[in-house]
């Protein structure tokens, strides 16, 4: 891979969640194949049957505006600085489609880390839901096993404690003289 290229990690840091949707964004995908963000786009535009809707979206001012921060782009309330045009998200299929469109070796080898990117966090996710399921289980016989020992604690006390004597009776041992009479 090229010295422009990111590691595997910093690939993974890069894909973000957007409308529920494992994505990249065009100014990253730009950075990573070297080339500046108008011509990636303009490598999009002029092949635009090969990128549908699930492929590539565009990005809404709120969706904009929540992520500025993260990248890292600044703010055009003056008029001067930030970006003139609209930002777009590529999922994975809308990146596995730019490695046809742009032809470089370097746009090959940048195609195939992300691709093991998206598969390791797609792998990631599987691993995290089942891990979630074990703890759920896990929580579930917790809290039963909570109600069985609690019972078996309740139990264990009230077999400790004695039973409550019958002060009625007088202590020792004493004759009812009235019963041989009858």
């Amino acid at each position: 891979m090229p010295k422009s290229a990111a590691t595997l990690v910093e690939l993974e840091n890069r894909i973000l969640t957007i409308r529920g949707l494992s994505v990249l964004l065009d100014s990253d995908l730009a950075k990573l194949y070297g080339v500046d963000t108008k011509v990636l786009l303009q490598a999009m535009r002029r092949n635009s049957d090969r990128f549908p809707q699930d492929f590539v979206f565009s990005l809404t001012d709120q969706e904009v505006d929540v992520l500025r921060s993260q990248i890292v782009t600044s703010k055009p309330a003056d008029g001067r600085g930030g970006r003139r045009y609209t930002h777009y998200a590529f999922t994975e299929q809308g990146v596995a489609m730019l490695s046809s469109v742009l032809r470089s070796a370097t746009a090959v080898q940048v195609n195939i880390a992300i691709m093991r990117a998206f598969v390791r966090l797609r792998r990631a996710s599987l691993v995290s839901g089942e891990l979630m399921k074990l703890i759920e289980d896990l929580s579930e016989r917790v809290d039963s096993h909570d109600v069985v020992i609690g019972e078996l604690v309740e139990a264990i006390r009230q077999l400790a404690v004695p039973p409550p004597r019958d002060r009625s009776r007088p202590i020792g041992f004493t004759v009812d003289l009235d019963a041989d009479l009858k």
